[in-house]
């Protein structure tokens, strides 16, 4: 990210739009739609100045931008697997939240429960009508959720957690499966490579779950996250 698309986002993220913020700072809409296409370095240094106040920033954060915090993240988490790149965000948000004194009420919804997987030694899901429990937090688009039993995928997945999952027999190397393996459910990360296929456990204390044509195995979705 440049600095010019750091500007510009940052201008939408505080004020809407372009033009808004340029009626704000008292700059012409024309000369900040020119800066933000011909560049920082081409600007007037008295619409700079204006700028950054408006934002909050000043000139030598914007000329320096290549070396600032904000680019060195940038380029790190474009890097980033989307599972990753979700934590950033969630802990980028929350870290804004708190800056401005933002206080997320909890929503209060209600989630069906097709049963429990394990994160140890194998459950069973449910055949029958599911359990519907109250859930105070926002609810993910997803076909079905279960409860986690066991440690073995801590810390990502804890002991009684709800995840959800969405429903699905084709996977992707290192992702979160639901998986029926030896007719036991199991919340694994599905691996792939030259050891061949297996179920793992992110808790060290526990055994892979090798696939292969001594077990039965199938996988009913992948973990929605």
């Amino acid at each position: 990210m440049n600095r010019e698309i750091y500007l510009k986002e940052l201008i939408e993220a505080k004020f809407g739009s372009v033009r808004y913020f340029a009626e704000q700072i008292g700059v012409p809409y024309t000369t900040v739609r020119s800066i933000l296409e011909r560049g920082v370095l081409n600007a007037k240094m008295e619409n700079i100045i204006n700028i950054c106040k408006g934002l909050g920033i000043t000139p030598e954060q914007l000329y320096n931008f290549e070396d600032s915090v904000i680019s060195k993240i940038n380029k790190l988490a474009v890097q980033l697997n989307e599972y990753r790149q979700e934590k950033v965000y969630n802990f980028t948000e929350q870290q804004y939240n708190e800056q401005n004194n933002i206080v997320e009420l909890p929503t209060n919804n209600e989630v069906e429960i097709y049963g429990a997987v394990s994160a140890g030694t194998g459950e069973y899901l449910l055949d029958g009508k599911p359990e519907l429990v109250p859930y105070d937090s926002e609810v993910p688009p997803h076909d079905f959720a279960v409860v986690v039993n066991g440690d073995s995928m801590e810390p990502t997945f804890e002991n009684k957690q709800i995840i959800f999952v969405k429903k699905t027999n084709e996977v992707r190397n290192g992702q979160f499966v639901i998986a029926d393996y030896d007719h036991q459910a199991y919340v694994k990360k599905f691996m792939r490579d030259e050891n061949g296929c297996r179920l793992v456990s992110l808790n060290k204390k526990y055994s892979d779950l090798p696939i292969n044509e001594e077990h039965e195995m199938s996988i009913f979705g992948v973990v929605v996250l």
